[in-house]
């Protein structure tokens, strides 16, 4: 079951896009995923998250304040800002700026900690900014897209905060509480080491029910929308990776966190950003649900080609 569950979080790109594309072609596979089941495994995918916080991690947090406080700030305001003034230079659709805004308001990515680790990153770090833009989403997120998207569409900020704090901050909380009066037992690590595998799959299942709610719509749309929607998340995404590695050398970071922030602060939480399109706009937006898709799988495959191109440095280096 162990060597199972790596070789499934090892390819989790290659099953989460691959859904995509299967998905595409059959829409009536993933026509489950919808509303509450959608929460739910969201729900479940930070549980796992929370699986592998203990209390030595936030103690760790307490001894680096500044560094945190960077991230974070880093973090939500870099994404949203350029999110915002993507959807203005491209003159987007307001569906698509809605799915681009609400991706970049989001917290950090759990896989970003995966990656992090990957490119021989700062994992105390990584692990911590995750928690904290975590832990600060149901907050600050329903904020900023009140700000930045609620100019042109009706935005229910409360709704917004008590979704996220259901979805996100809960689970995270229970999973961190099952680690601490369980973290010890043999078999709590054996059921530990197989989560992430089902955390693949529930994000695979989620980016499913996003392809098969705008179906539809997308292939009537054409595949003008679709190159335009890439696009803006390509631009979006890598300019997060840029400009979090950019802040990282400006207060002279050492290596594993300048690579830290830069993927911390590109990678988002897009399977969140899909639950709230799906919950406060499908009805009225449902477009907006293709930014958030595609960024599921993008944030994945791109964060594994920067942490490959980090770890391809060192090569470079030791020759």
């Amino acid at each position: 079951m162990r060597q199972l569950a790596s070789k499934i979080s090892q390819h989790a790109t290659i099953i989460v896009v691959a859904t995509a594309i299967f998905t595409f072609f059959i829409p009536q596979t993933f026509t489950w995923v919808s509303g509450y089941v959608q929460t739910s495994i969201l729900g479940f995918i930070m549980l796992t998250m929370g699986l592998t916080l203990s209390t030595a991690d936030f103690k760790a947090l307490a001894r680096r304040p500044f560094d945190l406080l960077l991230g974070t700030i880093a973090q939500y305001s870099i994404m949203p800002l350029v999110a915002f003034s993507i959807c203005k230079l491209l003159s987007l659709p307001t569906d698509i700026s809605i799915g681009i805004i609400l991706v970049g308001c989001c917290p950090g990515g759990v896989s970003s900690n995966i990656m992090s680790y990957l490119c021989k990153g700062d994992i105390a770090y990584s692990v911590g900014m995750t928690t904290i833009s975590t832990l600060l989403a149901p907050i600050v997120t329903p904020l900023l897209v009140l700000l930045l998207a609620g100019q042109s569409v009706d935005v229910d900020a409360f709704g917004m905060f008590i979704n996220i704090l259901i979805v996100t901050l809960i689970p995270v909380l229970i999973g961190f509480t099952l680690n601490v009066w369980l973290g010890s037992k043999e078999y709590f690590t054996k059921i530990q080491s197989v989560m992430p595998a089902f955390s693949v799959i529930a994000l695979a299942c989620i980016v499913g029910g996003v392809i098969t709610s705008v179906h539809d719509r997308l292939v009537s749309e054409g595949l003008t929308i679709l190159a335009i929607t890439m696009a803006a998340v390509f631009c979006h995404n890598s300019l997060g990776y840029l400009l979090g590695f950019c802040v990282a050398r400006l207060f002279k970071f050492n290596t594993a966190k300048q690579r830290t922030l830069s993927i911390e602060v590109g990678m988002q939480n897009a399977g969140l950003a899909t639950n709230l399109a799906t919950n406060f706009f499908l009805a009225t937006n449902p477009l907006a649900l293709l930014p958030c898709a595609i960024s599921c799988a993008w944030h994945s495959i791109s964060g594994t080609i920067m942490a490959g191109i980090f770890r391809r440095f060192d090569s470079e280096s030791k020759e």
